[in-house]
């Protein structure tokens, strides 16, 4: 099940011009910001397929019963580009466990990357729900590769990615190496990969863009 936010008119769109937009984005803080918006309205939107379950709320002036978060969500976020959704999505889900992961690619030619992972700090996943935060879906290799690692520490109960932008190759890597009923929320999906892998039209390197060009 893929969800592409971006279809559907709303604010989202004016927050994906923005980080799209090559003039604002020299403005790394506002470029930050939007970041954030997109992942705050992903964390809305993702709550509706998540379980929740009746509990009696007493007020001031009686008792009424509101459906809660059941799931047991893990937010695990891919370093350093996923910051820029991980206190979002937190902020959303803020009973959430935590995960982090360091992936990086090693530069090539082509489109076969070759993609590190370094880093790894994460609760117990057993029986829960990972949400896996990366915002630029290229390849999709280091996000398979991120998952495959995860399951060092158990086996979730469900899988769901969020990204900002993702490509078609990226999507389709995803189905076919992730499990099954593993769902997806993108704000939207280019068509296409230039010969360094990067998303076109895309908005660039998000890392970059956030936190400052890495050496």
């Amino acid at each position: 099940m893929i969800h592409e936010i971006g279809k559907t008119n709303s604010i989202f769109n004016q927050y994906m011009a923005e980080i799209r937009d090559k003039e604002i984005q020299k403005d790394s803080l506002r470029f930050r910001k939007n970041m954030e918006r997109l992942a705050n309205i992903l964390g809305y939107e993702i709550s509706k397929e998540l379980d929740f379950e009746n509990k009696e709320v007493t007020t001031v002036l009686g008792k009424t019963n509101v459906p809660q978060l059941k799931s047991k969500l893990v937010i695990a976020s891919i370093l350093r580009a996923g910051l820029t959704m991980h206190q979002a999505l937190l902020s959303v889900f803020d009973s959430a466990e935590n995960a982090f992961i360091s992936a990086y690619r090693e530069e090539s030619e082509n489109k076969e990357l070759k993609i590190h992972v370094e880093y790894l700090a994460c609760p117990d996943l057993t029986d829960k729900t990972v949400l896996l935060a990366d915002p630029m879906i290229a390849t999709g290799q280091s996000l398979v590769l991120v998952y495959q690692q995860l399951l060092k520490h158990g086996t979730p109960k469900q899988l769901l990615v969020a990204g900002i932008i993702a490509s078609n190759d990226g999507m389709a890597y995803l189905k076919k190496h992730l499990p099954a009923n593993t769902k997806y929320w993108v704000g939207a999906i280019d068509k296409e990969l230039n010969d360094r892998a990067y998303i076109v039209p895309g908005l660039g390197d998000a890392g970059d863009l956030a936190f400052g060009k890495k050496i």
